[in-house]
């Protein structure tokens, strides 16, 4: 019950934190961290501890979910470079050198414990990036960038950190065995994702009821994560491509449950990044109190590692500049100050967080783990450096470079894809035999509703049975054309994200304004 009382606090005081971090331009799970570690403290607030082994599971599934469906396969082929260079790479690298820094100053770590260390450390979180980046007029093309390079690292980084940990945990060692055992269980994932993506869409067309198969979208992550793990491949990726498959295998005429779950899920989403960070800043507590003045030995350690980790993400920005793509337009970065900008915004989250607390509280004999409390108080503090740094000074930073924007060339081709999709409607719905069963001003009606993709049909007289009848009839054909039409106007913007120089941001800008469209017009229309 104790659990249950604090996990309702938690979510409250989540709702609470987003209203004062809006008001006073700061990240809330940075706040939500700070205010839990604060509240903590109260004499009344009882002491907690969370079985670590079921963190991952219970954190994990739904906010990689959520991130993911913001993305497509169509990103990922354009940005397989920065997948391989920043998700993969910079990671590994990140682990390298973490472990290395700590693992000097603090020998009593241990090499598998500073292994874990730079695998909680390393990846950046793409929701903390939307949080931060998306209100400082970033060009669009370095916001992709840094959403696509946080969906994957995570899972490299969470391969390095079990190994690392059952080495800390039996007194073994960290071999070039993760290698291997990554690649396999990342070809397992991909396969049993796409089989999970293949089952809900078969599923969510036998179950008709709209609440139904919008819940389902939440079970099926910690299914196919929960599955994954059992059968040892990575759980991570398993989520990811299951939500690439379903918003793959969307059908144009489920508008309206897209929307819904968008909705459903960004509450999910903001929730549990919400009771994620609180967690910790109730973990601050114990930690505090287990070592007391012993913490301030800390200091020198943790802040080597925050360095580290800055100084590591620069550098690797710098050699993608410098030796990158010899296509400017191409390159990514592509000037020294797109180098500062993308090395500002390395921002940890969730992952940082949810691996801190799966840290296990003892080895198999039954010993205290080594610097478990030095672990979770430098995760604590990258986050702070990474988040509340960035949070504070990217507006003025942005201000300074006056970067070129290219949210001009964006909204460009998001008004040629709505002519491309309105024209393609219009011409479908011309084609249409059924169209032939309208009459002439119920036709011309029709061309109006679809040349604005916002126009509410007049009603007729309902006071005639009779042309009741007839006038449902109509609209029911009417209803037709338009279904027709629209998705005629779905596909055409789908086919867009295969053409050269295409955003795929755009495209699914675009997307998501015509599935609220279909839904407007279909409450509103007759």
């Amino acid at each position: 019950m104790e659990f249950l009382i604090l996990l309702i606090g938690l979510l409250f005081g989540t709702v609470l934190v987003v209203g004062i971090g809006e008001r006073i331009r700061l990240p809330y799970p940075v706040l939500m961290l700070i205010f839990s570690a604060l509240f903590a403290f109260l004499p009344m607030i009882p002491e907690i501890h969370i079985d670590p082994e079921l963190i991952l599971p219970l954190f994990l599934p739904p906010l990689l979910y959520a991130a993911a469906q913001r993305s497509s396969w169509s990103v990922f082929r354009l940005r397989w470079r920065s997948l391989i260079l920043l998700a993969v790479a910079l990671v590994a690298v990140t682990v390298a050198v973490v472990a290395g820094v700590s693992w000097a100053l603090v020998p009593a770590l241990g090499l598998p414990a500073a292994i874990a260390l730079g695998a909680i450390a390393a990846p950046p979180d793409p929701v903390a990036v939307e949080a931060v980046a998306g209100k400082v007029n970033m060009p669009r093309r370095l916001i992709t960038v840094l959403q696509t390079e946080g969906l994957f690292n995570d899972a490299i980084a969470i391969v390095i950190f079990q190994a690392a940990v059952a080495a800390a945990v039996s007194g073994g060692e960290v071999g070039w065995s993760i290698i291997p055992k990554f690649l396999i269980g990342a070809a397992g994932a991909v396969v049993l994702g796409l089989a999970m993506g293949w089952l809900v869409g078969a599923l969510n067309r036998f179950v008709p009821n709209l609440v139904a198969r919008s819940a389902v979208t939440l079970v099926a992550p910690y299914a196919v994560y929960i599955l994954a793990e059992e059968m040892h491949f990575s759980g991570v990726v398993a989520v990811v491509v299951t939500a690439l498959e379903l918003g793959r295998r969307a059908r144009p005429q489920d508008s309206e449950e897209r929307l819904t779950r968008t909705a459903f899920w960004d509450v999910v989403e903001l929730l549990t990044t919400g009771v994620a960070f609180g967690l910790v800043g109730i973990e601050m507590r114990y930690v505090i109190e287990d070592e007391g003045r012993e913490i301030f030995s800390f200091i020198p350690g943790v802040a080597a590692v925050c360095a580290a980790v800055i100084l590591v993400r620069f550098l690797w920005m710098y050699g993608l500049y410098r030796f990158g793509s010899t296509e400017r337009l191409r390159r990514v970065p592509g000037s020294m100050k797109e180098v500062l900008v993308l090395s500002w915004c390395g921002m940890r989250g969730l992952a940082t967080l949810a691996l801190a607390l799966a840290l296990p509280a003892t080895t198999l004999a039954g010993e205290a783990l080594p610097g478990r409390n030095f672990m979770i108080v430098t995760a604590g503090a990258v986050l702070l450096v990474t988040l509340v740094l960035p949070g504070l000074t990217l507006p003025w930073l942005m201000r300074r470079l006056l970067l070129p924007s290219d949210h001009g060339a964006v909204a460009k081709q998001e008004r040629e894809l709505a002519r491309r999709a309105e024209r393609v409607a219009m011409e479908t719905m011309k084609r249409s035999t059924a169209a032939d069963k309208l009459p002439p001003e119920r036709r011309a009606a029709l061309a109006r509703r679809m040349s604005s993709l916002h126009s509410i049909l007049e009603r007729d007289s309902e006071s005639d049975p009779q042309k009741m009848l007839q006038l449902k009839a109509t609209l029911e054909v009417m209803d037709m054309v338009q279904r027709e039409a629209l998705a005629a106007a779905r596909k055409e913007v789908l086919a867009a994200r295969r053409q050269s120089g295409m955003d795929p941001e755009a495209v699914d800008r675009v997307l998501r304004r015509l599935d609220l469209r279909t839904v407007t017009l279909d409450r509103g229309g007759h």
